[in-house]
């Protein structure tokens, strides 16, 4: 009877939805990933709020544009530049600790004055108020059915679970990001190909016509007309 009502315990906790509690801190800040178009020779730049003591992980990729590079630069809330990197066509940073502020992202295309740049980039969060959640749980059990079932085994096991379904989110969406960058590549190969090969052609027309009209002026009767 213990174990089971230690498992009703477990369950109810993880299927309802928290309750607020009146004067708690501020949920935790969530994952997020945008796609944006940078326009030829224009800076965009970003603002990302982050919780102190946390570890945040940028990723970014050009997945479309000629020459598919970037300039990007990421300062910390107290404007100290973190990283800079030059035309380069993606990357990864982990910042930690962080700082509890506004952090900029900036992406610049000012060096291209004519194509413009498709952009990817995913934010990823570690905080450790995502351990402090799960320690709420096991609040729910008396400490005498604790000790029927293993609860700190229980607790590591869905923690690791979690874990792996968050890096198999982000994976998928770095598959996603290259996959769109290959295809982009794709079709700008398709259209050159068809473009010079449609030039050929109409070149090989023009020489097919210029040979017929040569060798029909060579068997030309030029012998002169009687008076």
């Amino acid at each position: 009877m213990m174990a089971a009502g230690a498992a009703l315990a477990l369950a109810l906790w993880l299927l309802l939805p928290p309750v607020e509690v009146a004067g708690a801190g501020p949920p935790p800040i969530q994952d997020g990933e945008f796609t944006f178009l940078l326009p030829a020779g224009r800076k965009q730049c970003f603002y990302q709020s982050a919780p102190a003591n946390a570890s945040l992980e940028t990723e970014y990729q050009v997945i479309g544009g000629a020459g598919l590079d970037v300039d990007f630069t990421l300062e910390s809330p107290q404007g100290v530049l973190l990283v800079s990197d030059s035309r380069k066509a993606d990357g990864v940073h982990t910042v930690e600790p962080t700082e509890a502020g506004d952090y900029k992202l900036c992406f610049d295309n000012s060096f291209s004055t004519i194509s413009e740049k498709l952009v990817f980039f995913e934010l990823i969060f570690d905080s450790l108020q995502d351990d402090e959640e799960v320690e709420g749980w096991a609040e729910a059990v008396e400490p005498e059915e604790m000790l029927d079932v293993k609860m700190e085994d229980i607790k590591e096991s869905i923690e690791t679970m979690r874990t792996r379904l968050e890096r198999s989110i982000q994976m998928l969406t770095l598959l996603r990001a290259f996959e769109a960058r290959d295809r982009n590549l794709q079709e700008g190969n398709l259209e050159r190909v068809n473009f010079w090969s449609a030039i050929n052609v109409a070149v090989l027309l023009l020489v097919a016509v210029l040979q017929v009209c040569t060798v029909k002026r060579f068997f030309q009767d030029k012998r002169p007309m009687p008076t």
